[in-house]
């Protein structure tokens, strides 16, 4: 895996676990993992995950053990 990449996945499985935090929001999240624009967060978060940040929070706010629909990478062994 490139580093790069890596890094971009690390500080995405960080918002993820900053998301689960009460009293948070997206925009907050965004930018303590280095992302400029919410909206590019976004996209990044939703092409990881499989869906947007606020979908992916309230999911696990019900207690969904998994997003709602979490990709796969079965390329890379993960």
């Amino acid at each position: 895996m490139a580093p790069m990449h890596y890094l971009g996945r690390w500080r995405l499985q960080l918002a993820a676990r900053l998301l689960e935090r009460p009293g948070v929001n997206i925009s907050e999240v965004s930018q303590k993992v280095g992302y400029e624009s919410e909206a590019a967060f976004n996209r990044a978060f939703k092409k990881l995950m499989g869906t947007p940040p606020g979908v992916w929070r309230k999911s696990r706010a019900l207690g969904a053990e998994r997003p709602i629909r979490a990709k796969t990478y079965a390329k890379e062994g993960l």
